[in-house]
Parts: C-alpha cells; sequence; structure tokens
C-alpha cells in the first residue's frame, strides 16, 4: 500500500507500523529504504528475510538527528563529529564505537554502528514521529524508536529503488509505502569508518572524497589501505546492484566497434552513452547519459530498471569519466557489472 508522504495522517499511520514492528517503505534523498526498528532483532530479522540478505551483513540506522547518536553509538571522535556538523542531515553515513546491547541485529553482530540522518523531509518526519513520547492516550502505539534500520528497499543485490513505486514492485503491494516522489540523489550514501582513528572511505557517494577531507582537515584513506581492520558495511560487496540483464562497461570506441559488428542484426540490447553513436538496428534501446555526475546518479537506478522493463538481455554503458566527482556512479557501475 503507497500513502501520500507529505500526508500528516500517512506519516502517523507509518509510525505507529514501525512501532509494532512492522516493516516500511521509506523515500530518503538517496534511494528508498526499507526501515524497521533498528532496536527489535524481531523487526530487522524481516528486512533480511524480506530482502534475502544475509543475516551478518549490517544495515545502516537512520536517525532523526545528530542527538540520536548517542542511543547507538559509545563514542565520536572528533573528526567524525565535524563531519556531522557539516553533513547532516545529508547523504553521509558514519560507522561508529557501538553501544554494547543496542541494535544487535541490525549491526550483523558487529562492535561498530553505521548511522545517517537523511535528508528527506518525509523521512525527517516519519524518524520524528517515531522517537515521539507515547503516553498512554496516544494513539501512535508502541515505544519511542530512536532508529530505524532502513538498507534500500530491493532484493540483496539487485538495482536500488528511487520511486514508490520500485518498492512495491520489487517487494509487493502488501508492503506500507510513504511516498516521497523521485530521490533527489539517486545512489546510496557515501560512508566513512570513524573507528580507525582516521576517515576511512568504505562506499564512495554524492559526498566526495575532497568534500570529506575539506570539513574534517583529514585526508579519507580508501579501505584497501586497510584491508584487514575494515568493519563490514553496506554496499561493499564486489557484485551489487544489478539489473537482470548482464551490464558490460566499454569506452566509447569499443560501443561503436560492437554496434558496427553487430549491425541490422542487433537486438535485446540497451546502451547507455555519453558519446553520439551511429546506430544500425531500430531494435536497440538507447538512452543518453548526461554529462554531470549528479544528473547520472539521479537517474542511473531508474534507467537500469527501465532497461529491464524493456526486456533487454545486455546492457553496454560507456564507462563514466575519471574525475572525482564520478566516483560513486563509478562505484556502483562497476558492482552492476561484477554480478
Amino acid at each position: 500500500m503507497i500513502l501520500d508522504g507529505n500526508d500528516p495522517q500517512a506519516i502517523a499511520a507509518a509510525a505507529r507500523a514501525v512501532r509494532s514492528g512492522a516493516l516500511l517503505g521509506l523515500p530518503t534523498e538517496t534511494v528508498y529504504g526499507l526501515a524497521a526498528d533498528a532496536s527489535s532483532d524481531a523487526a530487522v530479522a524481516q528486512i533480511f528475510a524480506a530482502k534475502g540478505r544475509p543475516s551478518d551483513h549490517p544495515l545502516i540506522v537512520h536517525v532523526a538527528n545528530a542527538q540520536g547518536i548517542a542511543h547507538f553509538a559509545s563514542e565520536v571522535p572528533g573528526f567524525a563529529q565535524k563531519l556531522v556538523d557539516a553533513f547532516w542531515p545529508g547523504p553521509l553515513t558514519l560507522i561508529l564505537p557501538r553501544l554494547p546491547g543496542v541494535a544487535t541485529a541490525a549491526t550483523g553482530g558487529q562492535d561498530s554502528v553505521g548511522l545517517r540522518c537523511p535528508a528527506h523531509p518525509v523521512a525527517h518526519a516519519l524518524l520524528e514521529a517515531c522517537a515521539a513520547p507515547v503516553d498512554g492516550s496516544s494513539d501512535q502505539g508502541g515505544a519511542p524508536v530512536w532508529g530505524v534500520a532502513a538498507p534500500s528497499a530491493n532484493r540483496f543485490g539487485r538495482v536500488s529503488p528511487t520511486t514508490a513505486q520500485h518498492v512495491q514492485d520489487e517487494l509487493g503491494a502488501d508492503l506500507l509505502v510513504l511516498d516521497g516522489g523521485p530521490c533527489g540523489v539517486g545512489i546510496e550514501s557515501t560512508i566513512v569508518d570513524c573507528t580507525r582513528g582516521v576517515p576511512v572511505l568504505l562506499r564512495p557517494g554524492a559526498i566526495t572524497r575532497a568534500q570529506i577531507a575539506a570539513a574534517c582537515g583529514i585526508a579519507p584513506l580508501s579501505k584497501e589501505d586497510l584491508p584487514a581492520l575494515t568493519p563490514r558495511a553496506s554496499g561493499t560487496l564486489e557484485a551489487h546492484y544489478a539489473p537482470a540483464a548482464k551490464v558490460r562497461l566499454m569506452d566509447a570506441k569499443a560501443l561503436q566497434t560492437s554496434l558496427d559488428l553487430l549491425g541490422a542484426e542487433a537486438a535485446h540490447i540497451a546502451v547507455y552513452a555519453r558519446c553520439a553513436l551511429r546506430t544500425h538496428s531500430p531494435q536497440l534501446v538507447l538512452r543518453r547519459m548526461p554529462d554531470d555526475a549528479a544528473a547520472t546518479a539521479q537517474q542511473l537506478f531508474a534507467v537500469l530498471r527501465g532497461f529491464d522493463d524493456e526486456g533487454v538481455k545486455l546492457i553496454w554503458i560507456e564507462a563514466p569519466p575519471a574525475g572525482p566527482e564520478w566516483e560513486g556512479v563509478r562505484d556502483r557501475l562497476q558492482r552492476a557489472a561484477a554480478a
């Protein structure tokens, strides 16, 4: 069931559902999440079951504001606090030391927890409603929920949803979903590990390495710099974000050469590219990739889902540029191609 996220009654109903232990499709500025009470192991178990996700693969906990950190984290290093001050609410997840006995299932049993404060107004309203005090006369039901675990609302390893309809198509009409419109960022949050004394970039996103360094005064390391010390985190498997069709990344020359070789016989192929291509087959599905990294990120997952809807078997994509602003898009496409 899809509810209007701008309707206060829908927010109240969704908060009641989360407090009662139910799952919820939740819009954020990055992608839609599959949300449940992070403090309830039983509720969190439903997320893993619905997604087909391994239970030791940690989830990100979403909080209403920076004050929510105290309910889940035992420590906030100085550089991490600077990142909170600079980027929350926003598309940044911080991995912090976890308080004992909280969010055990959501963190996959690790002694760290990933926390994010989303900027989407519907997500913010839902989180505030969940954390509001409940008295005996309230119809909100259940105890206050200080944070919701919310991985992307799709089957494990598949393309993330960026509209409410994507969520319903993926997980079924029975799931309660708050509709907050298309996601503005379009790819998942940047993840920074803050448990090693220095920032370590675990997953690139809309917030870049340069922005992280400027905000906290320390250039982030890559997870490859500390492979044995890096905690598990969402969306960091080699193969992820994959449509049903096989994805292949190519440069512009290889794309044109491949199309020329196939000629008029090319079929069941979609092409997503910035360059101008000569096409010989009316059966090709062609979509132009924006020249801007942020615009590409915003539409990327919707484009991949659209290609699947067209029934193509192969998706050929022009490799993104090497610039730092494209790192998040490159990461998602490389993982999609590895599936």
